[in-house]
């Protein structure tokens, strides 16, 4: 039956597999004396005919052709060998899965096959026939007409083909048998064994032919007796053997020697013998039967191997299935020979009993059990106390053992591995002090990093900005941070931690790092040597719970001065501090000398640039009926400083300026042109009664003039009233916006607010400082008392990835629920500040707020 893959069935290996079960079908025939195979086959393949209502069956095995070795029904006389490639069974073992084919004659897969084609399959359905793991071929039933196949036509046909490869493995399996026992009967006729009987009644030593061979003697020259047989067994030998013997003989068992001979020519001869003895009726032995052979060449070839095994420079050792070490080369002796006792021969358990329950139990016996290699790492303490890489062979004597010493190589890798540590350390050292700016929380974070990697448990130490005392050197310093790898013990820490600065002597080490501005290290005993140099009290107390047994003191140094100290403290089972430990706690306090130093002068700067700007904002004017707060808050970034500004003055006919404005930049340059700006336009307004348009216009003539390259946006905004005004109660707002975020009024004449309104105005103009002939528009508004106003900077409302719009929108409704929970104008402003800026404000923020109070 055809097949257009000319590919086969499967793999060489699954190829070389049906062709070796079809030798073994073969092997079956009933002339070799075995049951018939073949006709096995056809029952199973009858059974398929029957129980699926089939026209035909059969079981193929596909190679380069396909060979039936079962078949019934039409199929019966089909059995001739066939290519597979024209062979129906030959797709199923190639796909390795069931084939159903309903309608071979619309089925493309198989339409082109020669049985398709001839009428002789209609509808076809096989499985794989697999064998050993590996799918030999297939089981098959077909009919002449098409016919729709079931899934438990399926199964019926996958569980007949498991009972076909069970029948084909017990013929391959018979064949073996028989193929071993022929095989076993020429190695005996081959091996040239001899025979020996001693009577231990009379003495006799029944030697045969090929005994006589093997010790070169023949019926003449052997005396007959174990005397003869004791003269030409060598004499290095001749006890052990005779010992041997006797063992046999005296428990009435096996005999087992190995031993040399002295053949007449002076050649010397290895010979294997085994026997047993024979009881009597008394049970004592009277006979001894064995069996005697040449191992002259094994012998030679195990003294290659051992000559093999002493010249190499890997270890080397093997053991028996009882454990017991069978052989050990010169390396495995030098290596191992810190045990102090000869081992070959005795049991590894008793003689590496540190061995027991360790790595090298579970992997020896993992190997000894499952026959599977093993290879891994393992430590053995004192006296060898080494690194070992081992690899373990099972045989079938027991366990051949390779091994190296790798401790050298173990211990650098535990050196790389350190340094790694220490430098991944060190970066997460620096990016933690790195991301404050608040110098206590940036060392405070290095207790956790060092521990455990450098000690058991640890305590930071500040100066007062590196401002130490000679005669009292206790003064400002505080402990900012402390941890213990132990978390039971950590309140420990802190009992000791807030007791120990009062309790330390001027002969305490930590004094003495302090002074000499060096590390200090107390290698051993640390809790006496510590203890020693504190006062009595409950800081000793706790110093000696703790127990440390080594301890550091590393000044943490920037510019000259001591700004804190680290102290590191290890326990039992921990070493003592060695130079490389010292080296990374020097860079350790070296980093945080240099963290604290920046936050230093971080806060330093951050406050000047602060006081720089405040001082430039005067306090605002207390007009009658009206009240202004102002606030100011700069950015977390000490150089985020300097562009936002408000000012509020009074006219020279009394109306109220409010300005808020914001310099483009954020840095010092901004800060002072910022203070340019303002008092450019305080002073223009101050000694006019210029409106703020016109006060805009004049402003940025002046910039123009003055040469000041600034750009900035400002709402300039007038409060102004007429006689009649003030009678109804109103009040006028006049602004003009170049720029600026618009300002925001809640009207609430009785506390409760009755609309809110973001100023837009008609528009809003160019920026100061881009066009200074540009005619600035101005806007009015009335105003009933009882409003607030508020005027504020981008600050308050941008926010990364939101448009403008939507700050302004938020803080419109957050301004009216503050008025309407009835907030006083100087907590609005707070509260403004606290809900709506982030904690860390990438920029400042100025606010005014004008709220406009009743008449009298």
């Amino acid at each position: 039956m055809p097949e257009d893959r000319a590919a086969g069935h499967g793999t060489g290996d699954g190829r070389a597999e049906a062709e070796r079960q079809w030798h073994s079908y073969q092997a079956g025939e009933p002339r070799t004396g075995r049951r018939d195979r073949t006709a096995a086959l056809d029952r199973l393949t009858k059974l398929a005919t029957h129980a699926l209502h089939v026209a035909a069956a059969q079981v193929s095995l596909i190679g380069e052709q396909q060979r039936v070795v079962g078949a019934a029904g039409t199929a019966a006389t089909r059995r001739s060998p066939t290519p597979a490639t024209e062979a129906l069974c030959a797709l199923v073992a190639h796909d390795a899965a069931p084939l159903r084919v309903d309608d071979a004659l619309t089925d493309a897969r198989v339409t082109h096959l020669p049985s398709v084609a001839d009428g002789t399959v209609g509808a076809y359905l096989g499985v794989p026939l697999r064998v050993a793991g590996f799918v030999v071929g297939a089981v098959c039933v077909f009919e002449p007409h098409p016919r729709q196949w079931s899934e438990t036509d399926v199964d019926f046909l996958s569980s007949l083909a498991q009972t076909v490869a069970a029948e084909l493995e017990l013929a391959d399996l018979e064949a073996s048998v028989e193929d071993e026992r022929v095989l076993w009967q020429l190695a005996i006729d081959a091996s040239e064994v001899g025979a020996f009987d001693w009577d231990l009644v009379t003495g006799e030593l029944n030697w045969d032919g090929r005994s006589l061979e093997l010790f070169g003697l023949d019926r003449d020259t052997f005396g007959g007796t174990i005397e003869a047989f004791n003269a030409v067994v060598h004499p290095d030998d001749r006890d052990r053997v005779t010992q041997a013997l006797a063992d046999a003989v005296e428990t009435v068992g096996t005999y087992t020697a190995e031993y040399r001979v002295l053949l007449p020519s002076g050649d010397l001869r290895w010979i294997s013998a085994r026997g047993r003895a024979m009881p009597g009726p008394d049970g004592r032995a009277i006979r001894l039967l064995g069996a005697a052979s040449d191992t002259t060449a094994e012998q030679a070839d195990e003294a290659r191997v051992a000559r093999v095994l002493e010249s190499m420079p890997t270890a080397f050792f093997s053991l028996d299935r009882s454990w017991r070490v069978t052989y050990a080369n010169s390396e495995a002796k030098r290596l191992l020979g810190g045990i102090g006792v000869e081992w070959v021969g005795g049991v590894l358990w008793e003689l590496f009993p540190a061995a027991v329950g360790s790595e090298f139990e579970r992997q020896y016996r993992h190997a000894m059990a499952s026959g599977e290699p093993v290879t891994f790492e393992a430590y053995y303490p004192p006296p060898l106390d080494a690194h070992y890489e081992v690899r373990g062979w099972p045989t079938p004597e027991g366990l051949s053992v390779y091994f190296i010493d790798i401790t050298a190589r173990h211990h650098a890798q535990e050196e790389l591995d350190r340094a790694s540590r220490r430098s991944t350390l060190l970066a997460e050292a620096g990016a933690e002090m790195a991301d404050t700016w608040d110098g206590d929380t940036a060392v405070g974070r290095l207790a956790r990093l060092v521990v455990p990697e450098l000690g058991e448990w640890c305590l930071v130490t500040l100066t007062d900005h590196g401002r130490i005392s000679s005669s009292d050197w206790r003064r400002g310093l505080r402990d900012v941070g402390g941890w213990h790898v132990d978390e039971a013990r950590r309140s420990l820490v802190s009992r000791y931690a807030a007791t120990r600065v009062p309790a330390l002597t001027d002969a305490s080490f930590f004094a003495r790092a302090l002074r000499s501005a060096a590390p200090i290290v107390v290698p051993t005993d640390a809790t006496d040597a510590v203890a020693s140099v504190l006062s009595a009290g409950e800081a000793r107390d706790a110093l000696i719970q703790l127990a440390p047994t080594a301890a550091a003191v590393v000044p943490m140094r920037a510019r000259g001065r001591t700004l804190g100290l680290l102290s590191i403290f290890r326990g039992a089972g921990h070493p003592g501090f060695d130079a490389a430990d010292l080296v990374l706690l020097k860079e350790l306090g070296d980093r945080a000398g240099l963290a604290l130093d920046n936050a230093r002068l971080y806060a330093e700067q951050r406050d000047l640039a602060g006081e720089l700007q405040r001082s430039m904002m005067t306090p605002p004017p207390e007009p009658d009926h009206l009240h202004v707060a102002v606030r100011y808050q700069p950015a977390a970034e000490v150089a985020q400083v300097g562009g936002d500004w408000y000012d509020s003055f009074l006219q020279p006919q009394g109306a109220t300026v409010v300005v808020i404005g914001d310099v483009l930049g954020h840095d010092s340059a901004a800060a002072a042109a910022m203070g340019q700006l303002r008092n450019i336009l305080r002073g223009v307004a101050a000694v006019t009664e210029a409106s703020p348009a016109q006060l805009l216009s004049q402003v940025d003539q002046a910039m123009s003039r003055l040469l000041i390259r600034i750009t900035a946006t400002v709402v300039v905004a007038r409060l102004e009233q007429t006689p009649e005004e003030r009678r109804q109660g109103v009040t006028r707002l006049r602004w003009s916006n170049a720029g600026h975020p618009p300002p925001v009024v809640v009207t609430h004449p009785r506390g409760v607010p009755q609309g809110t309104e973001v100023l837009w105005g008609e528009r809003s103009d160019v920026l100061l400082g881009l066009e200074p002939t540009s005619v600035r528009a101005e806007n009015v508004v009335t105003l009933p008392r009882g409003s607030t106003l508020l005027f504020y900077t981008d600050g308050l409302v941008e926010r990364r990835g939101e448009v403008i719009d939507e700050g302004i929108d938020r803080l419109a409704a957050t301004f009216t629920e503050l008025i309407h929970d009835g907030y006083g104008l100087e907590e609005l402003c707070d509260e403004l500040l606290r809900r709506l800026l982030p904690d860390d404000p990438e920029d400042d923020v100025a606010l005014v707020a004008v709220r406009l109070l009743p008449e009298d």
